[in-house]
């Protein structure tokens, strides 16, 4: 028999687990060297780097709509504490600096959340969509992410997705944190709002980026591997220079081998390849 990890002894052993994990972030970030982001302003910056979108509501199998729901509730709750921050250069955004923790007592309610590769709920549920918002728009910009935890399994089968998949972020607070750091030569800024069901969100700066970025998914099929099926995909960004439009690299950012967690009669059977 395999032997349990301490935290999967049972939901006691969990909290201790996850409690742990927390004052472990909170005595690295005493020592940390990173200047945080913190400053906010109501003024827009004057150039848009990409805008984005992404649907709250989404059609997920076995998955209860409230808990959806809640989910919009609390990322507008989050999007109040994101709204307008500018980071300046050198400086790092962390998503758990600026948004806190989310608890029933700031106004969050029980939502979707992903522990242990299971769909579960929780207080302050739906964070990882605005994790995955921003990570998307730093990903067309030559911001630097510095923190990353990816989502190993594919939980959902596609309902209105915009973006390549595996291109979104775990986040957990406060030890699964999302950053990125400011490596250019000028601030940008970053707005999120929700609009006509969607979260919403842009990346400004101060003036147009040297280089224009797009992220491409190739090669993406399923694969049978045992009892079990997988989603695989390569996705590269493309970097292309903006004064003379002539591409200047493309960069493997992801190598996708997700085990399907949904019920395998969802998967296209026309994106099923045999080897």
């Amino acid at each position: 028999m395999e032997k349990k990890l301490f935290c999967e002894r049972g939901p006691l052993c969990y909290a201790i687990s996850v409690r742990k994990e927390i004052l472990k972030r909170s005595l690295k970030d005493l020592v940390s060297r990173d200047r945080i982001a913190g400053e906010h302003r109501e003024e827009k910056l004057p150039n848009l780097a990409i805008r984005h979108s992404s649907v709250l509501l989404r059609r997920l199998e076995g998955v209860d709509m409230t808990l959806q729901e809640n989910k919009a509730k609390n990322i507008g709750l989050a999007c109040r504490k994101v709204n307008g921050i500018v980071i300046r250069p050198g400086e790092t955004f962390s998503f758990w600096k600026t948004i806190g923790s989310t608890t029933k007592r700031k106004g969050y309610r029980e939502g979707l959340i992903i522990s242990r590769g299971k769909v579960s709920s929780g207080i302050g549920g739906g964070m990882c969509q605005m994790g995955n918002l921003i990570h998307w728009m730093v990903l067309n910009s030559p911001l630097t992410v510095t923190e990353l935890h990816h989502h190993s399994d594919a939980l959902f089968p596609d309902d209105r997705r915009r973006v390549p998949f595996g291109t979104g972020t775990s986040v957990q607070y406060n030890y699964l944190d999302y950053r990125f750091r400011n490596d250019t030569d000028q601030t940008v800024q970053i707005l999120v709002w929700i609009g006509d069901g969607e979260l919403c969100g842009e990346l400004r700066s101060e003036r147009a980026f040297p280089c224009c970025y797009r992220l491409v998914e190739e090669n993406h099929h399923f694969r049978r591997e045992g009892e079990d099926y997988y989603r695989i995909s390569q996705v590269y960004r493309v970097v292309t220079d903006r004064a003379t439009g002539e591409e200047t690299a493309k960069e493997l950012i992801l190598d996708n081998h997700s085990r399907v967690l949904y019920d395998h009669a969802l998967i296209p059977r026309e994106a099923i390849r045999e080897d």
